[in-house]
């Protein structure tokens, strides 16, 4: 599906390289499918260094002939890099956008390209283990559909929707949720530290009890409920914790947050909707 296919990565970022780094790891690709774009020439000559990837630091050029690019910038300067490709792309090549918030709107008119693709993977996929979600236009034919599958796929999972209301969503959720979890854990581990453990059992501790917790997770049929029930002894520790989490709006603090990345992956769109009864 992509073996003979030209892949051009604007913006060798962390994400852009880890994406790059996935399709050389599932086996089909080569380094010298793969060309990075972006305007920090050290930077590309140590991707070029490192994995053999064909690099440059201009836009017109990195575009000629592709068959896949995908749009790996950050939201302040997806109008620029898209202005500098406009008319240079091959009529039959698909673009692929990470960026967060910039609607499929957004990304034909300032293209002028029809065969697009918006998806909002994680930071797990920098170990091949993250999720991304996707859509697509109406232009984006079958034989591009599975490219994309091949594409995102290389670094997780890959859920694709028809609404695109659906991406911004994904954005608080799983695209923002990494730092959710590293805030929990950091918060962990400070507590074990200030019960009295060196820090690094502590971080030991915290990073086994939640891949662990998932694992177990995975593994078994039932509700989330009824596992931490499981867990939780009448007049027990858990009980006593899971208490003061719930006095202390652990569960509305979370959904709060995560409704505020939603409405600032909106704002990015330049989108409008409004929040739930009591969100102010």
């Amino acid at each position: 599906m992509l073996s003979n296919e030209k892949i051009v990565i604007l913006g060798p970022g962390v994400m852009g390289e880890a994406m790059a780094k996935s399709l050389l790891a599932v086996g089909d690709i080569q380094p010298e499918q793969i060309l990075m774009s972006g305007p920090r020439q050290k930077r590309l000559e140590s991707l070029n260094s490192e994995y053999g990837f064909s690099t440059t630091s201009d836009n017109h050029v990195a575009v000629e002939g592709a068959d896949i690019v995908i749009l790996a910038v950050k939201p302040q300067t997806v109008q620029v890099v898209m202005e500098d490709i406009t008319g240079r792309l091959p009529e039959s090549a698909l673009i692929i956008s990470i960026v967060a918030g910039t609607t499929l709107d957004a990304l034909v008119k300032g293209t002028k390209h029809g065969a697009i693709v918006r998806s909002m993977p994680n930071t797990p996929a920098q170990v091949a283990q993250g999720i991304t979600v996707w859509t697509a236009t109406a232009a984006v034919n079958g034989r591009q559909l599975e490219q994309t599958r091949a594409v995102l796929s290389a670094f997780g999972e890959e859920i694709f929707v028809k609404d695109e209301d659906y991406l911004d969503m994904a954005t608080a959720l799983s695209g923002t949720g990494p730092a959710y979890a590293f805030l929990f854990m950091e918060a962990m581990v400070d507590a074990g530290v200030h019960l009295g453990f060196p820090r690094r059992i502590a971080e030991q501790l915290v990073v086994q009890t939640l891949k662990g917790t998932v694992a177990f997770y995975e593994h078994s049929p039932r509700h989330m409920a009824r596992l931490r029930n499981q867990v939780t002894s009448p007049g027990g520790t858990s009980a006593a914790a899971l208490y003061y989490l719930e006095k202390a709006g652990f569960r509305t603090a979370l959904s709060r947050a995560i409704w505020a990345a939603y409405e600032r992956s909106v704002q990015l769109g330049e989108g409008q909707k409004r929040g739930p009864v009591g969100s102010e």
